[in-house]
């Protein structure tokens, strides 16, 4: 952009002296400009250049035929991929492979309470999904509602609970109308455990179980697992419970990945296992944290570093301090929401 400077070239005002003002042409400077960006334009096509696997052509890459498993490597045309298929599916799996495990081995950021803010527990008994609103509230919201206001109310959306299991699950599936994946997931664990008028019916908890993962809710996932893990509704599937294990793992589930670290230990991939574990005990989680201790010092310091265990043992207590409020605390020595 030029600009014109008013005062170049004048000279006393008063004195009679020629006052002149200096106007540059812009239309070189414009031209100049129009220059430098078809440059820049023509620089980023040929940098959008790929070459093909196969034949070695060169073409622009959004016009090439990609491989649908790794994404890594293009082709001229369908023929190309096909003949250099051979060839490439070695290490196109293990790039897959690799791709799947930089998602899989990847640290979620906690759910958080949508009133306090802060991470909610991975203890399930330490806060609860409410029907009327369908959020995931904390012990310690809940206590202050109740001590704050005297009545059992939502702390989220301030309704009074449902007064019969019919208004509660009717409350239920309305969330599910709308798409809640907690409610799917509420919905399968009353068909599990044969609660608020509803028959045990494991097939259909599974089928609620997969909805909720689906749709986000990682405990879906979690608990499908476990159902093929145990039984529960379908034949025991060690694979499908691993695959299910890994997708709720991926989501933040902190027990899926403990769960996989076992799964892996019993398989004998002891590095694989302790992944999993490390993850899990810089997530908050206690028993993974005693498999990554028991890791380091019965193999004294080969298989978990001392740098990993001090690093591990430090996130975790982080997470410990994350976790924590007074209400938290209050919540747990009141005994008013079971178990603390």
């Amino acid at each position: 952009m030029s600009t014109t400077d008013d005062t170049n070239g004048q000279r006393g005002g008063d004195s009679g002296e020629i006052t002149s003002s200096k106007k540059e042409c812009t239309s070189c400077e414009q031209n100049n400009i129009d220059d430098i960006a078809e440059g820049i334009e023509s620089v980023a096509i040929q940098d959008d250049v790929s070459t093909c696997a196969n034949c070695g052509k060169e073409g622009i890459s959004k016009d090439m035929n990609t491989c649908n498993k790794c994404k890594e490597v293009k082709y001229c045309n369908a023929a190309c991929k096909k003949k250099h298929r051979t060839k490439h599916k070695k290490k196109c799996d293990r790039r897959v492979a690799e791709i799947y495990d930089e998602q899989l081995f990847k640290e979620v950021e906690p759910d958080e309470c949508p009133i306090c803010m802060l991470p909610l527990p991975i203890d399930a008994s330490q806060m609860a999904f409410k029907s009327c609103c369908g959020k995931l509230i904390c012990n310690g919201c809940m206590y202050a509602m109740r001590m704050s206001e005297g009545k059992d109310l939502c702390a989220f959306c301030r309704t009074p609970p449902a007064l019969s299991s019919k208004e509660n699950i009717n409350q239920i599936k309305k969330l599910m109308d709308k798409g809640n994946a907690d409610a799917f997931n509420m919905l399968a664990g009353c068909f599990t455990h044969g609660i608020l008028g509803i028959s045990q019916d494991w097939a259909k908890a599974n089928e609620l179980f997969l909805k909720a993962g689906e749709l986000g809710c990682s405990n879906g996932y979690l608990h499908l697992g476990h159902s093929y893990d145990n039984g529960y509704g379908v034949e025991v599937d060690i694979k499908k419970a691993k695959y299910y294990y890994e997708l709720a793992a991926m989501m933040g589930s902190v027990h899926a990945r403990h769960n996989l670290g076992c799964r892996e230990a019993l398989n004998g991939n002891v590095e694989r296992a302790i992944k999993h574990w490390l993850v899990a005990a810089r997530a908050g989680d206690k028993t993974s944290l005693e498999n990554v201790k028991e890791g380091f010092t019965k193999t004294k310091g080969i298989v978990v570093t001392k740098d990993e265990y001090a690093n591990t043992l430090h996130a975790y207590h982080e997470r410990q301090k994350e976790t924590k409020s007074d209400a938290r605390d209050k919540a747990a020595a009141s005994g008013m929401f079971g178990r603390g």
